[in-house]
C-alpha cells in the first residue's frame, strides 16, 4: 500500500479526534486516486484525552456528509400491502458507477444501484408476481441475486447482463421475511463491496401488527483499496445517524428491517443501548431472542422490534469498537 496513504489505525485515531470537532475531510479518497495524509494535530501522541468520545458524537458538529433527509428513502420502506395473490410489483434498478461521499470529504468510486448505496428497498407481499427490470449502465457486467424462492432462470448468477443491456427479473415473491439483493458477477466480493446491494422485503400474508417502520442495512467501505475497510455506516455514509438522529415514538412499536452486507469483515452487529428489543431471525416466523446485541454475518438479516421504556436519547452501534469508530454509530430520539 502507497506510504501516503492513511491506515486502518492513522483512521481510528482521525474518527476519534472528530469527536472533538476534528473534520475527517482528506483522510481517504476513491481507490483511483491518492489519499492526503493524515495531518500531524491527529496522531494519537498528541490528542486531548479530555475530549469527547465517538459516545458523545452527536449533532451538527458530526463528520457526516449529506443533509437531515439524505437518506429517507432508504430509511424509511414503501407501505406494505394487503395480501392480493397475482398483483404484480413492479420496479426499475439501473447500475451506474458514481463517485459517492461515505464521510464529510471523502470520496469512494462506488458502482450502484439507482445511484445510491445500498440500493432502493423493494417490497412486495407474499403471493405478488415480482418484476424487476434491471438496465446496466456500469462500466462491467452485473447481475441482481434475490434471496429467496425462485426458478434458476431468475437466480442472477448465469443471466449476466452486459454493460448497455437489460434483464428482466419476473418470479412469485416468496417466502415472507426480511430477505436482500445483491449483484453476482465475479469477482463477487468487489461487486458487494463497491455497493451493489440493498434490502428486500417481503411481507406475510396476514399483516404484521401496525409499527414504526425502518430499514438498516449495514456496510463497510474500503477507500484504499487494501480489502480492509476504512469507514463502516448504515445504509450508507458514517456517521449519519449521528448527525441526524432517528425520531421514534415511545407509544408504538419500532421495527427495523435489518440486513448485513458488511465486506471484508466476517461478523458485523447491532447493539441497542437503554433497553432490549424482540430479534426474529430472517424475520420469517414468529420465534424471536430478546435481547440488546444480535451478531450477524454477511448476507445474515432479521427484524428488530423495539418498545421504548423511556424517552430520550438512546445510542445504537456496531459491538466491534472499531466499527462504532469508523462510522456505524446513531441514535434513536425517543419522544412521547
Amino acid at each position: 500500500m502507497p506510504k501516503d496513504r492513511p491506515t486502518r489505525r492513522q483512521l481510528l485515531t482521525a474518527a476519534a479526534a472528530a469527536g472533538a470537532g476534528v473534520p475527517l475531510a482528506k483522510l481517504a479518497l476513491g481507490d483511483s486516486s491518492h489519499a492526503a495524509t493524515p495531518p500531524p494535530h491527529l496522531h494519537a501522541a498528541g490528542m486531548d484525552m479530555s475530549a469527547p468520545t465517538h459516545a458523545a458524537m452527536v449533532g451538527h458538529e458530526t463528520p457526516a456528509p449529506g443533509g437531515p433527509h439524505h437518506l429517507d428513502a432508504l430509511l424509511y420502506p414503501p407501505a406494505p400491502l394487503p395480501h392480493q395473490p397475482g398483483r404484480v410489483r413492479e420496479y426499475t434498478l439501473a447500475a451506474s458507477d458514481r463517485r459517492i461521499e461515505v464521510a464529510k470529504g471523502v470520496f469512494y468510486s462506488a458502482w450502484t444501484y439507482n445511484g445510491t448505496a445500498p440500493g432502493p428497498v423493494i417490497r412486495a407481499t407474499e403471493g405478488d408476481l415480482l418484476r424487476v427490470k434491471f438496465l446496466n449502465g456500469g462500466s462491467h457486467p452485473h447481475t441482481i441475486h434475490f434471496h429467496g424462492i425462485h426458478p434458476t432462470n431468475m437466480d442472477g448468477v448465469f443471466e449476466i447482463v452486459e454493460p448497455g443491456d437489460s434483464f428482466t427479473y419476473e418470479f412469485p415473491a416468496r417466502p415472507y421475511g426480511m430477505q436482500l439483493y445483491h449483484c453476482h458477477s465475479t469477482p463477487l466480493k468487489k461487486h458487494i463491496a463497491k455497493g451493489l446491494y440493498g434490502a428486500f422485503i417481503i411481507d406475510p400474508p396476514k399483516p404484521r401488527p401496525a409499527a414504526q417502520e425502518l430499514v438498516m442495512v449495514l456496510s463497510g467501505f474500503d477507500t484504499d483499496g487494501d480489502g480492509e475497510n476504512n469507514f463502516y455506516g448504515v445504509n450508507g455514509p458514517a456517521f449519519y445517524y449521528a448527525k441526524y438522529p432517528i425520531r421514534v415514538r415511545r407509544s408504538q412499536t419500532v421495527r427495523i428491517y435489518l440486513a448485513n452486507l458488511t465486506e471484508f469483515d466476517p461478523i458485523n452487529s447491532f447493539h441497542l443501548h437503554g433497553d432490549f428489543f424482540r430479534y426474529y431471525p430472517t424475520g420469517s416466523s414468529d420465534h424471536f431472542e430478546y435481547t440488546d446485541t444480535v451478531m450477524l454475518c454477511q448476507g445474515q438479516r432479521g427484524i428488530i422490534e423495539i418498545d421504548f421504556a423511556n424517552t430520550g436519547r438512546f445510542m445504537f452501534h456496531a459491538h466491534q469498537s472499531e466499527f462504532t469508530e469508523l462510522g456505524w454509530m446513531g441514535f434513536f430520539e425517543v419522544e412521547d
